[in-house]
């Protein structure tokens, strides 16, 4: 059997971390910035979960990941 292509947009888009669980970044952070207040632009800038419903998508898309 050949091996599985990982799906490249997803490949930027998620990380695992060491738990095995999906990081994600956010959106709302690229443009029209002056009227978002400091703490919606700091917020928006880290990495959340995953949702558990979307879990077992991410896992077909990343193979080996």
């Amino acid at each position: 059997m050949p091996k599985m292509k990982s799906n490249s947009g997803a490949a930027k888009r998620f990380k695992k971390n060491a738990a095995g669980n999906f990081k994600r970044g956010q959106s709302h952070l690229r443009h029209i910035l002056t009227k978002k207040s400091s703490k919606r632009k700091r917020q928006l800038g880290e990495m959340l979960e995953i949702h558990a419903n979307d879990k077992r998508q991410i896992n077909r898309l990343l193979p080996y990941a």
